[in-house]
């Protein structure tokens, strides 16, 4: 079902609020990039990590509004939505009730960036802190962390507990190393993914390659897998921002 228009659910499109594309025009590139791929709708997930990514919300709304303006105007095809990439610590709800960070095109979901020698305990007091207030983090490129590459059923814990688990299509395709490629091999065979995002920071610079891990996926365990990861699953993430923008989902 590609012609429903695949999703990018984590990219650094936003120009010039971290370390992606750093104008406008780069940012434009990004995006049509995309298009050609298939995709049609868009997460943008800049950086909020605090003493290295704290670009002011005012000025990703401002970027982002204008990235959109300018897109739309190009091609009324394209969707783009706005939310963060969120490293983990003891302060992630206080920044996201701040608006400092943004959960995921306004709905509950919360991107979250781990760091790579971080422990299984550690994990889950991070993912508590989020699912406690009633927020969906969704672990961002899960198959850095070695807590998790080590032990496939501690994915499932956290899946259980009501985490979400997101690959980058570099590492399932083979681009960051066969080791790489074989474990998101592996999760994936045992069902237990539910985004692939591209993670793009440049047209050049870590371009995106979802369309290539979306044909990759399909030949190796199906369409209507790939359609579930790509497609239905980021829907649901717009539809749990529609609910929250009518006041059926409430937060703590």
């Amino acid at each position: 079902m590609q012609e429903l228009g695949l999703y990018d659910i984590h990219c650094h499109i936003v120009p010039g609020v971290d370390d992606g594309a750093v104008n406008l025009e780069e940012a434009v590139k990004m995006v049509e990039a995309q298009y050609k791929q298939g995709i049609r709708t868009i997460i943008a997930t800049p950086h909020f990590r605090k003493g290295m990514f704290e670009p002011s919300a005012s000025e990703v709304k401002k970027q982002f509004q204008i990235l959109r303006k300018t897109v739309w105007e190009i091609n009324k095809d394209m969707r783009l939505y706005l939310g963060s990439e969120l490293y983990a610590s003891e302060n992630m709800i206080s920044q996201i009730k701040d608006k400092r960070a943004m959960p995921m095109a306004g709905s509950n979901y919360v991107l979250t960036e781990l760091y790579e020698a971080i422990t299984a305990s550690q994990v889950r007091a991070y993912l508590g802190i989020l699912i406690s207030k009633g927020y969906r983090p969704v672990i961002a490129h899960a198959e850095r962390y070695g807590c998790m590459r080590n032990d496939i059923n501690f994915i499932e814990d956290m899946i259980e507990m009501g985490a979400y688990i997101q690959l980058n299509a570099d590492s399932v395709i083979g681009k960051e190393g066969f080791a790489l490629k074989r474990f998101c091999k592996k999760l994936l065979k045992s069902g237990n993914v539910h985004f692939v995002g591209s993670d793009c920071h440049g047209i050049k610079r870590r371009p995106s390659r979802i369309g290539e891990a979306y044909v990759y996926i399909c030949r190796k365990f199906g369409q209507e897998y790939a359609d579930e990861i790509f497609i239905y699953n980021p829907r649901r993430i717009l539809e749990d921002a529609r609910q929250k923008r009518a006041g059926t989902k409430k937060i703590v």
